[in-house]
């Protein structure tokens, strides 16, 4: 299967929670773990977020409970991060397939919702599968936009490394054109960052040394220029330079 066909698979096996009935959830749960396992470009991308992700110390962030006096409640609030959201949903559906986190119970404690499993259950879609999807659809829009190609001739080779520093790229730009948008610049000026991004993604896509090259020193200085240099932005700018002297090999 090429990119875009993996990625819909995956988009499919979500789908199919959403579709199903709530007794059958963990199965549907185990499903998308293993599209993950079995689409060459998908485990790349969890890989790439998982890598450095410290889920115990996430985990209390994000499933949160509290008593205001009146009643205890819980509630699930996801990370701000593309990458740190992908890990933590992965991590999370990770934990309910090895039974180290019981479902049913989990739907009880955080979506309550009418008291019914089947309320419960639709909510527990619209929070975290729903937010998965986007995500992952998000990181590879370009591919899910276009219609599969005839010829791969600028398709990023299969090889494992330089995948796995693609997938890592294409992540970090992601975050990089949120932080963009949601920066204080003025408007005009986020567009052309985020134009500079987008074209970086491709030139990366294309393996386009020289492309790259200019397009991460125009990003430089859009970054110094307007002093918006987000916490992310050293790491991204080392991958692109460690893509280059692989792909220049």
């Amino acid at each position: 299967m090429n990119i875009r066909e993996q990625v819909l698979s995956f988009l499919d096996c979500c789908d199919e929670i959403f579709k199903c009935k709530f007794i059958m959830a963990t199965t549907k749960i185990k499903d998308i773990l293993k599209c993950i396992v079995n689409c060459p470009e998908l485990y790349r991308l969890f890989e790439a977020v998982t890598q450095n992700f410290n889920y115990p110390e996430v985990k209390p962030q994000c499933l949160i409970s509290v008593n205001d006096g009146v009643y205890p409640r819980s509630y699930v609030v996801l990370p701000q991060t593309l990458g740190n959201r992908l890990a933590f949903i992965f991590c999370l559906l990770v934990e309910f397939d090895k039974g180290t986190l019981s479902f049913n119970d989990f739907l009880r404690k955080y979506f309550p919702e009418d008291g019914s499993y089947f309320a419960s259950h639709r909510a527990f879609c619209n929070t975290i599968i729903k937010p998965l999807q986007e995500a992952v659809s998000q990181v590879f829009a370009e591919e899910l936009s276009a219609p599969a190609p005839e010829n791969n001739a600028h398709v990023v080779r299969s090889d494992a490394k330089k995948s796995q520093f693609v997938s890592a790229i294409l992540l970090a730009v992601s975050e990089e054109i949120a932080f963009v948008r949601e920066s204080a610049i003025p408007a005009d000026d986020k567009n052309d960052g985020i134009k500079i991004l987008s074209a970086l993604a491709q030139a990366v896509k294309n393996e386009d040394g020289d492309l790259i090259e200019a397009l991460t020193f125009g990003y430089d200085y859009f970054v110094l220029y307007h002093k918006c240099a987000s916490n992310g932005v050293a790491s991204l700018v080392q991958a692109i330079a460690n893509f280059k002297e692989l792909i220049s090999v």
